[in-house]
């Protein structure tokens, strides 16, 4: 081959690279991130077609015997290997079977902090094929007794430092006959079975296989509870296909068996039970688990225990970098952070202070069929689109009339897509391979939750309810949410829940909950627009006492707006949008502004002085 050959081809391969980078600069992270995903899919695609599923707890019976001295868990400076937890939940199992009249199929609630035996009671009643609904440790009352039942559970276990929560709802439960359990070896509480005196007399050995042996891919395993849209919480159906998608994707990012991930958030959120624990169990990594967040331990922890992977929220990732800077701040082993819900601007200043840490974000609903994940490290971003993606998981952006609250529709009747760089509402395409296993026994909001006849007659979309934005190199931003809830402390918050709670007083004849922004905050703030009923006094006493007592912190308004008349839409749906806009400067709104003061322990007056402290930052919502 002559020399001008060579020089030609050299030219030409240079030139065609050069040409990749800027028309295609993501072609070969995406390629290897696509073929990485579709050997995933082809694996689960086979659990469908031949109905032998490998499920998440299969998974962990696997580890347990191929690493069984590895640990698996690491609790305020415990360690419990995989053997240790397999055992531990073989007891859970056996006492079950033993002790009570649970049979595979069954559902059973779980109300319980961080602690091990989470996982213990979790994996064990798995064992013997029983589903578990995961409950929000925060609520209380009417919303918790609404959740127990609305998972249709037979059986309610309570941790042992949750007990004063359940003499609450006690009474209600024996008069329906549930069976109630407690992580205690005795109890005070008549009536009440206790779990850690039986775990002594029963065997550890395993239980048999065809107690959990699955045969469909669709088969629920899990309920975890989302606010949604309206009104309370709201049983989630988890299949065993989201189990396995979630358990994958530490794994996908670039996860491996060595590594060891820190998990503070929730056990009862799908991102640190699906994400975080089955993510470990995927991997046969390890997991340091602690009971709650803390800003101020989080690092010592990350290095104490040789941390590699840390999961967030956009919250946790803004209390991090309000900490007060401390030398060291970068020595640490923290490679990778995933999580969902981060600022930009927070995105880069956690980045600057902690180091180069790969941040992996997501998207994703727990009940939702769709999910995007931000393999490129783009800032900002919840993930990028392509041609084959859509192929996968079809999904479109429309237009959204947010004061109407409905798609904006053509004179056909069909819904639009926006353009690149425009915001729209995010839709999925509901089929086969991306199913919408709604809520348990809720058929009113899983119906609520679909699009029909979107583009044409017949066609299915999962309405996502947040408005998103996807620019020309097609990553995707979030932008905000639609409807009757907002996002405050990492929770959603349903304002339909909390104007029902503050409704109750007496002397409320009208509440209207909404969320506001908050400067130096993420989400949004909950304010409450009241109206009194004729002749009636504001008593700002009973209306604290009240949110105290029936809400969990993050629901709580910290804002209180006291209105003559209450706004409404056309179709007498309290209007919403202005009183957003116009937040909560006194200075700008004419009407009585209260605050809710937390060292107080009441609801003051918000004076000028209040509110610049609290866009200062000084006073810490």
């Amino acid at each position: 081959m002559s020399l001008s050959w060579i020089t030609g081809i050299v030219t030409g391969l240079a030139a065609l690279y050069f040409l990749q980078k800027r028309l295609f600069p993501y072609l070969w992270v995406d390629l290897k991130f696509l073929l990485k995903v579709m050997k995933y899919g082809i694996q689960i695609e086979m659990y469908r077609r031949t109905g032998n599923v490998v499920t998440v707890l299969d998974r962990f019976i696997q580890q347990a015997q191929r690493i069984p001295d590895k640990a698996f868990l690491i609790y305020q400076g415990q360690v419990y290997t995989y053997r240790d937890v397999d055992r531990r939940s073989n007891r859970v199992a056996r006492v079950f079977i033993n002790y009570s009249s649970l049979k595979k199929g069954d559902t059973v609630a779980m109300l319980m902090n961080n602690e091990p035996d989470f996982l213990n009671v979790w994996f064990g009643l798995a064992k013997i094929g029983c589903l578990v609904g995961f409950l929000n440790y925060n609520i209380r009352s009417r919303s918790l007794l609404h959740c127990f039942h609305s998972c249709g559970a037979k059986i309610f276990i309570v941790g042992a430092d949750m007990l004063e929560t359940l003499k609450e709802i006690l009474p209600s439960l024996q008069e329906d006959n549930i069976s109630v359990w407690v992580m205690t070896k005795e109890t005070s509480l008549k009536g009440v079975n206790t779990i850690l005196d039986k775990l002594e007399s029963v065997t550890d050995e395993p239980v048999p296989h065809h107690l959990y042996k699955v045969n469909s891919i669709s088969a629920t395993t899990l309920y975890i509870f989302t606010s949604g849209t309206t009104g309370l919480p709201k049983a989630a159906v988890i299949s065993q296909l989201q189990t396995l998608k979630g358990a994958a994707g530490i794994w996908a990012f670039g996860g491996n068996p060595d590594d060891i991930l820190y998990v503070t958030l929730p056990l009862y959120h799908s991102a640190a039970s699906i994400i975080g624990i089955a993510g470990c169990i995927y991997l046969g990594a390890t997991c340091v688990l602690r009971q709650k967040f803390s800003a101020s331990q989080f690092w010592n922890d990350c290095k104490k225990y040789n941390v590699t992977i840390i999961q967030y929220i956009g919250e946790l990732c803004r209390y991090l970098c309000k900490q007060p800077e401390r030398d060291g701040d970068k020595d640490h082993k923290v490679r990778m952070a995933v999580g969902n819900g981060v600022r930009s601007d927070v995105w880069r200043e956690f980045l600057a202070r902690f180091g180069d840490i790969k941040m992996c974000e997501l998207y994703g609903a727990t009940e939702g069929n769709i999910c995007f994940m931000n393999h490129t490290g783009k800032i900002g971003s919840v993930g990028r689109s392509n041609l084959f993606y859509k192929l996968v998981f079809p999904f479109e952006l429309i237009k959204y009339d947010i004061q109407k609250d409905e798609p904006i529709k053509n004179q056909h009747g069909w819904c639009q897509t926006v353009e690149k760089g425009e915001t729209g509402l995010l839709i999925s395409k509901v089929n086969s391979n991306n199913p919408f296993f709604g809520y348990a026994g809720n058929k009113k909001d899983t119906t609520k939750k679909l699009l029909c006849d979107v583009f044409k007659k017949g066609d299915v979309y999962f309405n996502t309810g947040d408005l998103m934005v996807q620019d020309s190199d097609n990553f995707l931003y979030f932008r905000d949410r639609i409807g009757d809830t907002f996002r405050w402390k990492g929770e959603n918050v349903a304002t339909t829940e909390v104007s029902d709670i503050i409704g109750i007083l007496d002397f409320i004849q009208e509440a209207n909950v909404y969320g506001v922004t908050a400067a130096e905050h993420d989400g949004k703030v909950g304010m409450a627009s009241i109206i009194m009923k004729p002749n009636h006094p504001l008593d700002l006493n009973s209306l604290y006492n009240q949110v105290v007592s029936y809400l969990p912190g993050y629901a709580r308004p910290r804002f209180l707006r006291l209105q003559e008349n209450m706004e409404v839409t056309g179709t007498f749906k309290q209007q919403k949008v202005r009183l957003v806009e116009e937040g909560f400067n006194p200075t700008s709104i004419s009407e009585p502004l209260f605050f809710l003061d937390d060292s107080k322990k009441a609801y003051i007056p918000l004076t000028k002085d209040i509110y610049e402290n609290i866009i200062s930052g000084l006073i810490k919502l």
